[in-house]
């Protein structure tokens, strides 16, 4: 039957390692913040991580208020009862035989944000984000290149507080998925709950993707439903959906199976061939035996504290977007550029409260900024610069005090300098020279270093008036008032 339209589907499942200083059910230190980050294998544990017989488990009210935070901006209701569950499966790195995740009463439900893709602006829905441990991991790789003859359990992950968050099936494209994972990750980052940093696996994703293939009948053939596992990139998830969405065509023009009970599957991916990799079929709920764990209680929320945890969520990334762009009238790649961080967006608004000019503000943090940053190996705002010295290298500017070249130098010597950007600009002979006597000299000096540049001006060849000012502003450090020195050169060689 031949095969008139195809429509792709994907919902995704987010997990996010919540940044508490301990782990979901025990004191043990949790590895998901940065001081934690390099810990020796199998350090961060205690009775409770290695399942050991007499350990119970406590609920991490930071945890749980975290996700109650994510919840929230997420437009989210917050369950007022909710309960831990076990879900029962085997794995090395998972050391009790089950994992303490939520099941029918999870924390938070039906949600939605939009994401924008190519200039539209689409809704996705959230079906749940409940709350659960993360599970160890397994070594296979040895240092340097080569494989142990088996694998190596590290537990420093198992406990972790882990946010599941799962979306309704409303994206179509893989550019959506992409969109709509980096604004939750946007989203969590700015909530303060993760650093979000994806190749330590702070957040991982996991598309569920099928087709729904119309044949000249009418007649819709939606495919098995495949999920993707554990995608730590946003190019990892849209190549994985973008393979999908060619295979899972091929595969049913072969096979003919069509979504149903016990037809889902899960898949890797192949970061060196670019493709998904069967791994098992995917277990129903009722596969898992969930029921209710008998070591915790389940947890009553007030309305109080949804409301306390709702006023402690700051502005967020959509909010901001916009208030750049009507506000500060900030193009939509310098927005992207600054809340794409949020210490530099934080950074960027307090040198706007100084300063009261959003745009040069916006330019010396994404250009001078991003590179000295780079070159000092450090975030723009941890490079030393003050909001209070930005605004003053605007400020002179603006009232052309200096010129462009001294201000990125005094840009960098601000960084490590507690002084303000006018005494420092003077003391280092930054400040522009406007005085008619030296910049003759210097215009003088020019003209005798370039004779040819200086004959072609006199002829009227304008483009070699470029020599002479760069011989100018060799010879004054940079000092010189360009508009000047333009000014001069054109009166003494054509008076």
């Amino acid at each position: 039957m031949k095969i008139v339209s195809t429509q792709l589907l994907i919902g995704m499942e987010i997990h996010v390692e919540l940044a508490t200083n301990s782990k979901m059910f025990t004191s043990a230190p949790n590895g998901a913040i940065p001081e934690r980050y390099d810990a020796e294998p199998n350090t961060l544990v205690n009775p409770l991580v290695m399942a050991l017989p007499g350990s119970l488990p406590v609920i991490n009210k930071s945890a749980v208020a975290m996700s109650m935070r994510v919840g929230l901006a997420l437009n989210c209701t917050i369950s007022s009862f909710t309960k831990w569950d076990r879900k029962n499966y085997y794995y090395p790195d998972l050391p009790k035989g089950y994992q303490i995740s939520q099941f029918d009463k999870p924390l938070c439900l039906e949600g939605a944000i939009e994401i924008e893709v190519d200039g539209e602006i689409k809704p996705v829905r959230i079906t749940r984000a409940h709350l659960e441990e993360d599970t160890g991991k397994l070594g296979h790789e040895l240092p340097g290149g080569g494989h142990y003859d088996g694998s190596l359990v590290d537990l420093n992950r198992a406990g972790t507080p882990l946010l599941e968050i799962v979306s309704e099936p409303d994206m179509t494209t893989a550019d959506e998925a992409v969109a709509y994972g980096k604004e939750i990750r946007a989203i969590c980052r700015f909530l303060g709950v993760t650093e979000g940093i994806l190749q330590r696996g702070h957040m991982r994703f996991e598309p569920n993707i099928n087709v729904v293939i119309t044949t000249e009948d009418g007649v819709e053939h939606p495919t098995p439903i495949v999920e993707v596992k554990n995608l730590n990139s946003f190019k990892a998830l849209h190549g994985a959906i973008e393979h999908e969405a060619v295979r899972q065509i091929e595969a049913w023009k072969e096979d003919g199976l069509e979504m149903g009970p016990n037809a889902k599957s899960t898949r890797g991916w192949d970061d060196q061939n670019l493709v998904t990799v069967m791994q098992r079929e995917k277990e129903d709920a009722h596969d898992y035996r969930f029921f209710p764990d008998p070591d915790l209680v389940p947890l009553t929320i007030s309305q109080d504290w949804i409301d306390e945890v709702n006023e402690s969520i700051p502005e967020l990334p959509a909010s901001k977007r916009a208030r750049y762009k009507n506000e500060y009238s900030i193009s939509t790649k310098d927005t992207e550029a600054l809340i794409a961080e949020p210490t530099l967006s934080r950074f960027f608004e307090t040198c706007v409260e100084a300063s009261n000019d959003p745009s040069e503000c916006a330019k010396w943090l994404l250009n001078a900024g991003a590179k000295e940053a780079n070159e000092q190996g450090c975030r723009v705002d941890a490079l030393g610069i003050t909001p209070e010295q930005i605004a003053g290298i605007i400020s002179l500017r603006g009232e052309n005090k200096i010129g462009s070249s001294a201000a990125g130098t005094l840009f960098v010597k601000l960084c490590s300098s507690d002084q303000t950007a006018e005494s420092l600009a003077e003391s280092e002979g930054l400040l522009q020279v406007n005085d008619e006597n030296t910049l003759a000299t210097w215009v003088q000096e020019a003209i005798d270093a370039q004779p040819q540049a200086a004959d072609d001006v006199r002829q009227g060849k304008d483009a070699a008036i470029g020599r002479l000012m760069g011989e100018v502003m060799k010879r004054s450090g940079g000092s010189a008032d360009a508009g000047a020195v333009r000014k001069q050169l054109l009166a003494t060689l054509r008076q």
